[in-house]
């Protein structure tokens, strides 16, 4: 007898197909969710190490008169609702005046802290909240999803969580790496568009323009370059679109020039540098509206370079490779200006990002 015709041999073959007919969903569950819950636990160490390194900081270096981890542990649950929008109409003013007002109420809460605290140390606060909070909210989601599909049994529920994962846990390491930098002070990836722009007003005036905002004026080759960026060398993105609107209603310049960090695709270089059009800033979208609201009802053309690096590199303590890209995009703002511009027109130079560590 062949064993093709072996009673247990069939068996053999049978049962394991019965058994993924019947139990492959909840297989492949549980398969998942190992790889799953060891993210999930990576991830609740980086929330409590964003935390304790917050309460610590305002606790040691700060020295707040009063125990600040009740007050942090009610910063870290708040929440923002955006507005409805049903009826899109208005609706950019509305999330606008949500984002400023939380801004300001945040600012006020992490003053309270300590009345002692200066402004630069005010915002590197904001920004190591803002880090715990965003990290306390990524664990919740991830924790959320995974429990949801375990509890049902339900593998498909799990599958956008786990092919999302990796992306998650990218940005989530760093900002959990960018704690050191931002404690310090020390410049990071995103602030090498504010240092292009505070390279060139070095041995110029500088005003306060604006909120966190200031501005420079230079001659270039029989043009005037008004120059922008957040105040540093505090942890901040200042209001850009703010500047702008205060510039334009005085002199309306010729061509706006924005100089920002951008996310690179797999296999791009880090810190290559790339020119195009458009409003070049991040955020949620409220100041690139008002920028390109400016430039559209004023005819300003708006043109952008960016410096390509990672997520990693973007939030986390400045490479020299990126560094070192400063000098070659002022000569490519140069030669921008050259190109688009005559003499007796005016531009206005923009450096997007996060300025901390770079001053003016």
């Amino acid at each position: 007898m062949s064993d093709d015709s072996n009673p247990l041999m069939m068996l053999v073959w049978i049962l394991p197909i019965i058994l993924f007919v019947f139990y492959g969903q909840r297989i492949q569950l549980l398969v998942t969710s190992s790889e799953i819950k060891k993210a999930i636990k990576k991830l609740d160490s980086f929330r409590d190490t964003s935390r304790t390194e917050l309460i610590n900081y305002i606790k040691h270096t700060l020295k707040a008169n009063d125990d600040p981890v009740k007050k942090i542990d009610r910063f870290l649950e708040y929440f923002t609702i955006m507005p409805v929008d049903m009826d899109p109409n208005g609706i950019v003013d509305k999330v606008h005046h949500i984002v400023r007002s939380r801004e300001d109420f945040t600012r006020l809460q992490v003053k309270s802290l300590s009345p002692e605290m200066n402004d630069i140390e005010l915002t590197k606060v904001q920004t190591l909240l803002e880090i715990a909070s965003s990290l306390q909210m990524i664990y919740k989601i991830v924790n959320h999803m995974f429990l949801t599909a375990k509890k049902q049994n339900n593998y498909p529920l799990i599958l956008p969580l786990q092919m999302m994962l990796p992306f998650i846990m990218e940005q989530a390491e760093a900002m959990k790496e960018a704690i050191p930098a931002f404690k310090t002070g020390q410049p990071i990836g995103d602030g090498i568009g504010p240092m292009v722009v505070g390279k060139m007003m070095l041995n110029n005036t500088k005003n306060s323009i604006t909120f966190q905002t200031v501005s420079s004026e230079i001659d270039f080759e029989g043009r005037k370059l008004l120059l922008l960026k957040a105040e540093g060398p505090g942890s901040t993105v200042g209001r850009p679109a703010d500047a702008l609107e205060i510039i334009v209603s005085n002199d309306k310049p010729d061509a706006i020039i924005m100089i920002d960090a951008a996310l690179k695709m797999e296999g791009e270089s880090s810190a290559s540098i790339a020119q195009g059009f458009g409003a070049a800033i991040g955020g949620i979208g409220t100041e690139k509206f008002q920028i390109e609201a400016i430039a559209t009802n004023n005819a300003i053309p708006i043109f952008s370079i960016v410096i390509k690096q990672s997520v990693k590199e973007a939030i986390t303590l400045m490479t020299k490779e990126i560094a070192d890209t400063a000098d070659d995009v002022c000569v490519q703002v140069y030669d921008m200006i050259r190109e688009n511009t005559t003499q007796g027109q005016s531009v206005v130079i923009i450096g997007v990002g996060n300025t901390a560590g770079v001053p003016q």
